[in-house]
């Protein structure tokens, strides 16, 4: 991140649960994880003078990671709708698999003591003070389920008005930090409520999506922001399969570009350096497919096989038993060994108690909100 003028300030964990099965593999490295974590992205923030001074304010990132295949999505995914609990109205709701990975924790874990809602909001809470004054900007990303995750974690942040500043120094919230989400091949996420809920919340959502790709029809593929009568379903018959995207779609084809297979085959639809390579080469309809950033066509096939033959790279060339590997002194590459990582900062707890401080302080109580807290 050193070079695009970023600096990680912290690691997010979250803990797998029965709702979502498949979605994590279990820590083979017990030395250095806990068998309950699973490593899900990491919170940056802009250092670099140049990087600031081009976007004109300075950025907290919220980077969510996804390693959900294709068939995963397909055989876990559980649409089973229920209440958000991040704000007063109980109409709003999201999938209870991405619910329950953002919102739990494990006991005795001290990498989810504090489940991933709580690891989000305190290390916002924490850089927005220690940057107060400043002009800030929230960009919160992730790919397939990490893109579930960021709109979550975008729209728990403008819901419980962490981006609200005081600007007359009489406690009026009369601006809010802009938070925006750059979603890549991610999932629908809430009902149609929850979309105008973001909407309200002046979220702003840009979902970058292969067209071939099938995990963004999901879930709600009956009852969906298509539909006519959706808003009608949704309130008069309450109908638990309703769900819509949030935000502008840029959908992208891989076989318009010249280096790509033009096969239809979903998991290399689903990939996201496959998305990635569409992005840099994309300018706008109807003009040629032209790589702007010169990124290397090799990471396409990292982890899939869509690169046509004729450029010799090996498909799936990237191999997790391998990564991490470094040069020894004698020059040969081995896999090193690795130091326990920390868990969460001892100031976290401190943090949580300011966010819901601000919470009750602009609902009167908490509602029956998610508790923030230990486990």
């Amino acid at each position: 991140m050193a070079d695009r003028g970023y600096q990680i300030s912290r690691y997010l964990y979250a803990t797998s649960n029965i709702n979502l099965p498949n979605f994590f593999q279990k820590s083979k490295m017990s030395s250095v994880w806990s068998t309950h974590a699973n490593w899900m992205g990491y919170v940056a923030v802009s250092t670099d003078d140049s990087e600031i001074a081009r976007l004109g304010r300075r950025d907290i990132l919220i980077a969510w990671r996804g390693t959900v295949t294709y068939l995963e999505w397909i055989c876990d995914l559980k649409d089973i709708l229920r209440r958000a609990d991040f704000g007063t109205d109980p109409t709003v709701k999201i999938e209870s698999g991405f619910y329950d990975l953002y919102t739990k924790k494990e006991r005795g874990c001290k990498y989810c003591s504090f489940s991933a809602r709580e690891q989000v909001l305190a290390e916002v809470k924490r850089l927005l003070e220690y940057y107060d004054g400043e002009e800030i900007s929230i960009t919160v990303t992730g790919h397939s389920l990490g893109a579930a995750l960021a709109l979550i974690s975008a729209y728990d942040i403008a819901e419980v008005g962490l981006n609200e500043v005081v600007c007359d120094g009489k406690g009026d919230k009369s601006s809010k930090i802009p938070v925006t989400v750059f979603s890549f091949a991610g999932p629908r996420v809430g009902n149609l409520k929850f979309k105008e809920r973001c909407d309200e919340l002046g979220v702003k959502v840009l979902r970058i999506v292969n067209v071939h790709d099938v995990v963004p029809t999901v879930p709600g593929i009956i009852t969906n922001e298509k539909f006519q009568f959706q808003k009608y379903i949704e309130e008069a018959m309450s109908f638990p399969w309703s769900y819509a995207h949030v935000g502008v779609e840029l959908a992208l084809d891989h076989t318009e570009s010249p280096f790509l297979k033009p096969n239809k085959d979903p998991g290399s639809a689903h990939n996201l350096e496959a998305l990635l390579h569409l992005v840099d080469g994309y300018h706008s309809k109807g003009r040629g497919f032209r790589l702007a950033t010169r990124r290397d066509i090799a990471l396409v096939n990292k982890n899939c096989d869509l690169l046509r033959r004729e450029y010799g790279v090996p498909p799936n060339w990237r191999q997790d038993e391998n990564k991490g590997m470094v040069r020894n002194s004698d020059g040969r590459w081995v896999l090193p060994e690795r130091p326990r990582l920390e868990g969460h900062p001892p100031d976290m707890a401190e943090h949580l108690k300011k966010v819901l401080r601000n919470i009750n302080d602009d609902n009167g109580s908490s509602n029956g909100k998610q508790q923030l807290g230990p486990a």
